[in-house]
């Protein structure tokens, strides 16, 4: 990898004609980064967000328009590529600059065109013309490649690109980018990596306590220019940890202070619960601090919704009249072309009155022309005060001066999770406009669970590894089939970045087998060799209590499987002697399990005590010793009841024969093979060998380390060509689905494997073997769009896929179409796990009423309420609606090109047509 010193600046005509361009002087590490790229290396930079990397990029675009030659400019997000165009553009004019984002395509034969990265990965496997003189690619936002969902993509077009194309990744800054850059050296040639983590506008850190705004920090024995550097450790402020203690001691006090309760009467003390200011309050604390505008990250959508509500019904007002006016203009372009009809279902009266006064929310929830209004409004310095969830941090250009944390904690979809390093420092990143601020400022809400070392760790720790989330998909392997033989795919997968790190992690492993191998050779040598007989001895031994731990283990089981059997089986009025426990004695059974697979009956004991017991009660070794008849009902949570029941056990239990209550002694069971291990252990030579526990002691680290190194030798064999395997076995199970034919050596891709290899989508095999199998034939437009939507809608929430015909299913032909595609999924599914493949996501119908509805009649309402009536949850937000049905249009259009079926190919067009109208229609980038 190469490095540039920021003075080897020589011979640079075009650089110098690129820097006299731009309205500022570009800095050290964008002067490195774009000499490189002049210089005919490929160029990997990394930097804070904010810090201006994009020039880098853009130099990429001069150099292609200077030479004659073409750029492909790529960003993971279409909202990404869609600002990045409309920048290019306003630079070298709407000829020069082309747009293709899967749903829109503008002018997409000019020299430089801004994609989406999936757009680039299916024009290399198509082969596509426009990849003719394409001489630079940049791909923005690179470390998405750590994404499960869109990162394989970035690794696919990197192996692909031509090798004459000089790529230009850009990555915010992450801790591996010495082995980013070393892998993306190794499969495109000479590349220069510039990393540079210096945030072009200082970031200072802040506590809010309350009311009170504490620096985390103290800085005032440092400089002010490099006090919010990371390199200076700076301690916790101390003010901060002495106002949380006093805080905390004062709040104590006061919790658990006598109170007057009525009649004057005193009453005992009953802890608050700690309330943080209010949002109204935090944001009008920013504000007399000079701190606006603020982005405040709410980890959840609905949050976002609730606090711009909460400012509302505040007194709260953070724009000018002259704003006011202005951003009412905004709106009125922007939304214009909106249906009066559809305003109301929007939200837009709420949405306008909240941007007037400067403040909005911002989620993928939203309408992407409110979205996108917000974004144009807090970037033109009129919106103040934004409520956002993470997926702003990701790329967004919507920097402010301030940003706010309300928690440390996320819900990643399974549970709350910490923020890591990483995360905090996404997020925070946000904070300071360069140009425009000369700080920028992270605030952290103090709760009594926060400690200030907490937040300082967070603040001041930079790791973010990345990680490939590359992985052999079944278009992937297709395409690879149709383009090189199985010899090439391997070497090509082998080149991946996820095999690089699978690779560089077997060094260190190796390096582990090879200090025990060592180390057995040592211990061989005091013991007498690798065959020492005390070796065969400690063998025998560990056999010996493998065994015993094995027997041991399966007598527990057969207990406890015997005592779970025992206490299902018992019945209302049963008497039993408890023979475990503080509960030992005679019971009768109030209630029987409820359980069998975790049985616990509702008993009462002679000692009056009503309970649910458990096997660790009751070994069921004894049967019951007798019965007793129980009123219809009893209350056994009545001391009454209790006594007069237990007085009745034990009338009922005399003359009974009781069984006393003894240790539960386990069965001997004879094993020969156990009793073979023994006796081979007492005949051995080594048994009664002088000094043996010595020897034992040395013999039996040398089987551990043995062992130690099986397992190492496991996870390497594991590692090494992992996705290699993974293709052969999506090959082999694609070929008994006759996608491809003929030998492993030179498997040939059949007419459906041609149809397969059109297919971009996570369902991508299962949509095929819909399509072939006629499984989606003769369905209408809306139907059509309604069964394509079961393959790639995915509920929110814990509810999990449903299933993929529900009896609410518009129509009778959909109902059997969803069906078919449930069975194929099924099938799909036990071949992948028969092949051991990570098993597709199955159909969810949770979305199939509402774009079917939508699709039919273009009423916002009644589709939204078909989303509220179709059970699947929280109800459906007008940006989710959109968003999905979006996905929904991508990929009817793929069913439109790839059917065999003409008329399947028609009710695709004429369902395009169907949905792309109204709210989805709307700023459709």
């Amino acid at each position: 990898m190469r490095t540039l010193a920021s003075h080897d600046m020589t011979d640079l005509p075009e650089l110098a004609r690129f820097a006299a361009e731009l309205p500022f002087k570009l800095d050290d590490f964008q002067q490195r980064g774009c000499a490189a790229l002049e210089r005919g290396h490929g160029v990997l930079v990394c930097a804070p967000t904010g810090a201006g990397k994009t020039v880098v990029g853009e130099f990429a675009v001069h150099l292609a328009l200077a030479s004659g030659g073409k750029c492909f400019y790529t960003a993971p997000l279409k909202a990404l590529s869609n600002q990045k165009h409309t920048d290019l553009t306003v630079r070298y004019g709407k000829d020069k600059i082309g747009l293709l984002t899967g749903d829109l395509s503008v002018n997409s034969d000019a020299p430089v065109v801004v994609m989406t990265t999936e757009v680039l990965r299916n024009m290399l496997y198509a082969d596509s013309s426009a990849l003719q003189g394409l001489s630079y690619v940049v791909m923005d936002e690179v470390h998405f490649l750590a994404d499960r969902m869109r990162g394989p993509v970035w690794e696919e077009v990197i192996l692909h690109l031509p090798d004459e194309v000089r790529v230009v990744s850009l990555s915010a800054t992450v801790s591996n980018a010495e082995e980013f850059g070393g892998w993306i050296q190794t499969v495109r040639g000479d590349t220069t990596v510039v990393v540079d983590e210096h945030r072009p506008v200082p970031l200072w850190q802040h506590v809010l306590v309350g009311k009170r705004l504490f620096d985390l920090f103290d800085y005032r024995s440092d400089s002010p220019a490099a006090a919010p550097s990371n390199k200076d450790k700076p301690h916790v402020n101390a003010d901060l940890t002495r106002h949380i203690a006093h805080r905390r001691e004062a709040d104590r006090m006061v919790d658990w202070q006598p109170r007057r309760g009525r009649g004057g009467q005193r009453q005992g003390g009953r802890p608050r619960f700690y309330r943080p200011p209010s949002r109204p309050d935090v944001i009008g604390i920013l504000d007399s601090e000079g701190l606006l505008p603020a982005i405040t990250f709410v980890f959840s959508r609905a949050g976002c919704d609730a606090a711009v509500q909460q400012c509302l019904r505040s007194p709260l007002r953070l724009t000018t009249e002259q704003e006011r006016a202005q951003i009412a203009e905004v709106i009125d372009h922007r939304c214009g072309d909106l249906a009066e009809s559809d305003l109301a279902v929007l939200g837009y009266y709420e949405f306008r009155e909240g941007l007037l006064r400067g403040l909005a929310a911002h989620h993928a929830g939203m309408l992407p022309v409110f979205r996108h209004t917000v974004e144009e409004l807090f970037s033109a310095g009129l919106v103040k005060a934004v409520f956002a969830t993470e997926t702003l941090a990701l790329g967004i250009n919507m920097p402010a001066r301030t940003v706010v944390l309300e928690r440390l904690v996320k819900f990643n979809g399974e549970q709350h999770v910490p923020l890591t390093p990483g995360e905090y420092t996404q997020l925070t990143g946000r904070a300071g406009r360069r140009g425009i601020d000369i700080e920028g400022h992270a605030v952290v809400l103090w709760h009594p669970d926060v400690e200030p070392s907490e937040v300082a760790g967070l603040a001041s720790t930079r790791t973010f590894p990345l990680r490939s989330s590359f992985a052999p998909s079944y278009n992937m392997t297709i395409n690879l089939v149709q383009r090189l033989d199985p010899e090439e795919a391997h070497r090509l997968l082998e080149q991946s970045f996820a095999q690089y790190q699978a690779d560089r992690s077997v060094v260190g492993l190796v390096r582990g087998i090879e200090r025990g191998k060592r180390m057995l050779d040592e211990i061989a040598a005091e013991l007498g060799g690798h065959e020492a007989l005390i070796l065969e001895y400690a063998r025998i031994r560990a056999r010996i209590s493998d065994l015993e731990k094995s027997q041991a283990r399966a007598s527990r089981l057969h207990r406890r499987q015997a005592a779970s059997d025992a206490l299902a089986a018992l019945r209302r009025g049963d008497i039993i002697n408890i023979t475990h426990g503080r509960r030992g004695g005679l019971a009768v059974v109030l209630e029987s399990a409820r359980d069998s697979e975790d049985p616990r009956p509702l008993v009462l004991t002679e000692h009056r005590w009503a309970g649910r017991i458990s096997s660790a009660d009751y070994s069921g070794a004894n049967p019951p010793v007798g019965s007793m008849t129980l009123p219809k009902r009893v209350e056994h949570r009545q001391p009454r009841v209790r006594r007069d029941l237990a007085s009745a056990l034990r009338s009922a239990a005399e003359g009974l024969a009781v069984p006393k209550r003894r240790r539960s002694q386990e069965d001997a069971v004879h094993d020969p093979e156990l009793a073979s291990l023994r006796a081979q252990l007492r005949s051995h030579p080594s048994h009664s060998a002088p000094d043996l526990d010595n020897k034992i002691r040395q013999a039996e680290r040398y089987l551990r380390i043995e062992r130690d190194n099986a397992q190492l030798e496991k996870k390497v064999a594991a590692a090494t060509n992992s996705l290699a395997r993974t293709f052969d076995r999506i090959v082999g199970l694609l070929t008994e689905r006759e996608f491809i034919s003929g030998p492993t050596d030179d498997p040939k891709v059949t007419d459906d494997g041609r149809l397969l290899a059109r297919i971009y989508s996570e369902s991508d095999l299962l949509v095929a073997e819909c399509l072939r199998t006629g499984a989606w034939a003769g369905l209408k437009p809306p139907e059509l769009a309604g069964v394509v939507s079961a393959v790639l809608y995915e509920s929110r929430g814990a509810d999990g896929p449903r299933a993929a015909f529900g009896t609410d299913v518009p129509t009778p032909r959909l109902r059997q179409a969803l069906s078919q595609t449930a069975r194929l999924s099924y099938e799909l599914r036990a071949d992948e796990q028969a092949h051991r493949i990570s098993q597709s996501r199955e159909p969810d119908d949770g979305f199939v009423q509402v774009v079917y509805r939508w699709a039919r009649t273009g009423d916002l309402a009644a589709a939204l309420a078909a989303a509220d009536a179709s059970g699947t949850g929280s109800p459906m937000s007008a940006g989710d609606f959109v968003r999905w049905c979006r996905q929904v249009l991508d990929l009817l259009d793929q069913v439109r090109n790839a059917a065999p079926d003409p008329e399947v190919r028609a009710a695709a067009k004429r369902a395009i047509n169907d949905i792309r109208r109204g709210v989805v229609a709307v700023d459709a980038g």
